[in-house]
């Protein structure tokens, strides 16, 4: 097919997905730009049409039912229906179990977790319609299990099990799921965790340098690359799958 692809990026305002929402407009797609703050997003729409894009900024909480299909029926009308959806909203509330609270936990299952299952229902009927669709979504190898971080892993590995479940559920009509774990990549959410650790970033980016078999930490563009590849038509074959951009081996 030749039509233009309407992509939906969550938590495309900065980080990962302001740089997968650049990327997938270098492809040729239009974008909706998804995020908590509707104006936090305008740097990001600006980088998509200078990349040759159409591109909006919604603002909405993915993890409320009436907040997504609001912002989904605001994008079919506005830029087309949405065949593209990208699972990035995420947020880290970490500390160890015995002093995580009940709400560290709910939050950060609702934004990741219910979020991707909350957008991907929304999304998947206009994929069905159209039959075709790419849904990508953002774990982490924190799904492996890290300290200080059990809510955190615990939905980083559920997205991996809700991604192979809609392979299957949506193969049949044209879409595929795949989800991308990255590694240690460069972002403003880190500097949350150097925070929590009393070190500067710039020690800790080099601290895990160090760790990383390819001697570097990652950058968004290394995970844009991934999402650009399995949103892609060349991609049609390649459904259910968990590719770990972390520089090294890791499952």
């Amino acid at each position: 097919m030749t039509d233009k692809r309407v992509a939906i990026v969550t938590g495309g305002a900065r980080g990962i997905g302001a740089a997968v929402a650049k990327r997938l407009a270098e492809q040729g797609r239009d974008v909706a730009v998804v995020d908590l703050d509707e104006a936090a997003t305008a740097e990001t729409v600006e980088a998509v049409r200078a990349a040759g894009g159409r591109a909006i900024g919604v603002g909405a909480d993915v993890s409320r039912t009436e907040a997504v299909e609001a912002a989904v029926g605001r994008i079919a009308d506005e830029l087309g229906a949405p065949t593209i959806l990208v699972n990035n909203a995420g947020i880290l509330r970490d500390n160890l179990l015995f002093k995580m609270t009940d709400d560290d936990w709910d939050q950060v299952v609702a934004v990741h977790l219910r979020g991707a299952f909350l957008m991907s229902r929304a999304v998947q009927r206009h994929q069905v319609e159209a039959g075709w669709g790419r849904v990508v979504s953002l774990s982490s190898t924190s799904a492996l299990g890290n300290r200080g971080q059990a809510n955190y892993a615990a939905v980083k590995a559920g997205l991996q099990g809700f991604t192979k479940t809609l392979a299957i559920e949506l193969g049949r009509y044209g879409v595929t799921a795949n989800a991308i774990a990255p590694g240690f990549i460069a972002t403003d959410m880190l500097r949350q965790t150097a925070e929590r650790m009393r070190i500067t970033y710039e020690d800790f980016l080099a601290g895990a340098a160090k760790e990383i078999p390819v001697a570097r930490v990652g950058q968004p563009e290394d995970v844009a690359e991934a999402a650009a590849f399995f949103t892609s038509d060349a991609a049609s074959f390649v459904s259910g799958q968990v590719l770990y951009v972390a520089g090294g081996p890791k499952a």
